[in-house]
Parts: structure tokens; sequence; C-alpha cells
């Protein structure tokens, strides 16, 4: 590469990875918010607030990779051509291709690390993901109790607890179990956590009291200083972790298990999803060609180029549409699979011509002038 191309690459690269992270970082906001919901409904400590949420951030990347290239490329594309930097290379006799190679280097660059992030990374963030959540919905502390709220996790027990704190540690408990027997029990104990004693899920209550009422209705008291409450017969029933199609990798959509009940009756939808893993890093190619198309499509302009600009925008996002509408019809008709890789190269194509096309418009030759016939002198 020689100096001029490292020039160009430099001043893509810096835009592309300031608007990568900058967008990057809202959508990981915007996620941050719904993932709210484990600390504040499910009792959950802020290190599996964040174990979820940053498992997310590599399919977040992968779909504002391209939106980002496009703003950078737009941005430092528009800088160089107003300032007349472009005009300078075309003036020293660079082609219009070795002006575009940086872009299209960077562009390519990109397409390869979302190809990496849809094969690998993101199903990989994904299964752990969920592996996390379904932990989240099966444990103890957030499904027996729920801090200042009376809850009956099961027919018979009721459940109180002042002040939940991380861990499964429990302030002023309070917790009345109804037999089947008929009797009653009700114990109360100013702490308590939830532990594993030898493979079994116990409550452990310290500094408390049971009040148990027979069906003779005698009431015994009983104080005590530790007390060992078994929670085994009243664990949540059994939820098995399922990949959904975002879980799975490559060779599991393309070539599901149509032994499995579940792969039968979405077999469309793995294979339209494994088809957008490929075809989707190529936006960040089409995407990229409709910014030098924006910039490079036309002629010189001192007025800027806000009217072409915007028009890139518009069709950046409506060719993202598209492809968004397409995987989805796909989940109907395997043969819309074509489609999703035709959007983005039509995209390319169409925005490779306005760039080539004002090239070739600029080095036509004019025809030269015919002489001039002589006029017949008058007699």
């Amino acid at each position: 590469m020689k100096l001029i191309d490292r020039y160009l690459f430099r001043q893509l690269l810096g835009p592309t990875i300031l608007a990568t992270l900058s967008l990057s970082g809202v959508a990981l906001l915007s996620q941050s918010l719904q993932a709210l919901d484990l600390i504040v409904n499910q009792g959950q400590s802020a290190s599996v607030f964040i174990k979820i949420t940053l498992l997310g951030l590599p399919s977040l990347v992968s779909m504002i990779l391209p939106i980002a290239i496009f703003v950078a490329s737009l941005v430092a594309l528009n800088r160089l051509q107003t300032e007349q930097e472009l005009v300078v290379c075309f003036a020293g006799g660079m082609s219009r291709w070795r002006v575009i190679s940086p872009t299209i280097r960077l562009a390519v660059f990109a397409t390869l690390v979302a190809l990496i992030i849809n094969l690998w990374i993101q199903p990989l963030c994904s299964r752990l993901m969920r592996v996390e959540l379904v932990k989240v919905r099966t444990d103890l502390a957030s499904t027996l109790v729920q801090e200042g709220q009376f809850t009956q996790p099961s027919p018979g027990l009721t459940v109180y607890a002042r002040q939940v704190l991380p861990h499964g540690n429990l302030k002023n408990l309070f917790v009345d179990q109804e037999k089947p027997s008929g009797e009653s029990s009700t114990f109360t104990a100013k702490e308590g956590q939830i532990a594993d004693r030898n493979g079994v899920p116990v409550l452990v209550m310290r500094h408390g009291s049971n009040q148990q009422l027979s069906k003779t209705g005698v009431l015994d008291y009983v104080a005590f200083e530790e007390y060992t409450f078994d929670l085994s017969p009243f664990l949540p029933g059994g939820e098995g972790v399922h990949y959904k199609a975002s879980d799975r990798y490559l060779h599991e959509l393309l070539w599901p298990d149509l032994a499995q009940t579940w792969e039968q009756q979405n077999e469309l939808k793995l294979y339209a999803e494994g088809h957008a893993r490929l075809s989707g890093p190529l936006y960040n190619i089409a995407l990229v060609a409709l910014a030098l198309a924006a910039v490079l499509g036309g002629g010189f302009s001192r007025m800027g180029y806000g009217r072409r600009i915007a028009t890139a925008a518009g069709l950046a996002a409506l060719t993202r549409i598209v492809g968004v509408g397409v995987q989805a019809l796909c989940d109907d008709n395997i043969w819309f699979n074509i489609l999703q890789y035709a959007v983005p190269l039509a995209a390319v194509a169409w925005a490779m011509s306005r760039v080539f096309r004002q090239s070739t418009s600029r080095h036509r030759t004019l025809r030269p002038p015919e002489p001039l016939s002589p006029t017949p002198q008058a007699a």
C-alpha cells in the first residue's frame, strides 16, 4: 500500500471506528434498559446484568457495522472531496479505481469481521446468554421470594422477606406451610439464606421461632438459633435449554436434524437464518458503494453534496429494509433465499455503475470540429 493509499485508508478508518463505537454504545444502552428487569424484578446481582448485556453485544455489532461504515465513509469522502484532496489525486494521474480502493478495502475488511461474528461469535454468545437466562428463571431466590411481598411459589407455601440480598441472603423472613395432613407450621426468622446441602436446596433460617398447629388444635412453639427447611419439594419444574434459530451455528441451520420435531416445524426458518448469516455481511460493501456513488457519482460541486448524500442515505435505508423483508419472506419459500444475496449485490452493481459512469463521461473525448466549407465568391 503506497503512501497516498495509506493516507486515504487512515482518513476512513478513524471515522469508522468512532461511528461503530458510538452506535454500539447507544444500542448497548437500549439493550441494558431491557435487561434491567433482571435486577429490578428478578433480584439478580449486577454481575449477572452486565454479563447478559455484554453477551448480546456481538449481534448488535454485526447489525450496526454496515450503518457505521456507511456513515463514516460519507463523512470522510465528503470532507476529502470538498477540500479537493480527491481532485488532487485525480489531477496527479490516479485512476478512479485507485482512489476508491482504500474505501473498498475497508468495506471488505468489515465484511470479513461481520462474517466471523455471524458464523462463530454470535451463536456462541447467544448460547451462553440463553443458558444464563434459564438460570435466572429457575433461580430459587427469585422464584420463591419477592422482596416486600407475600408470594406463593407452591400450593400450601407462603413466603415473605422484608429484604432480599445477593447470594440468597434474606432479612426478616416469614414462612407459612400447610401440609397435606392438615397441619399448619409457621416460621419467623431474623435472617435466612438459600443454600445447598449435599446437593439438596435448603433454606437456612437463623434466630427465629416455629409455631405449629396440630389437627387437634394444640399449638406448639419452638425457638431456634438455626433451622434448615428443605426446599426440594418446591423446586420449579425443570426447564431445559432450547436453542432458537439465532443461537445455532451455520451447519445446524443449513443442515438441521429433521428427526427432531422442532427442526421439522421450523425448517424453512432455519434455512432463512443460515443464508442471512452469509448474506448479511455483504451490506457492508453495498452501503459503502452507495456512499461512493453519493460523493463520486457526479461532478465536483462547490455548493456541497447534501442532496446526493440524502439520496444515498434513503437508498441505504431502503436497501436494508428490503433485505429484512426478504428474509421474512424466506420463512415461507426456500427459493426466496436467493434474493437475500441479490439485494446487496444489486445495490453494489448500481452504485459502481454510477461511480464509473462519471469516470467514463469525464474522459470522453470531444469530436474535432468539421472544417468550414469555402464560400463561393461573388462574380
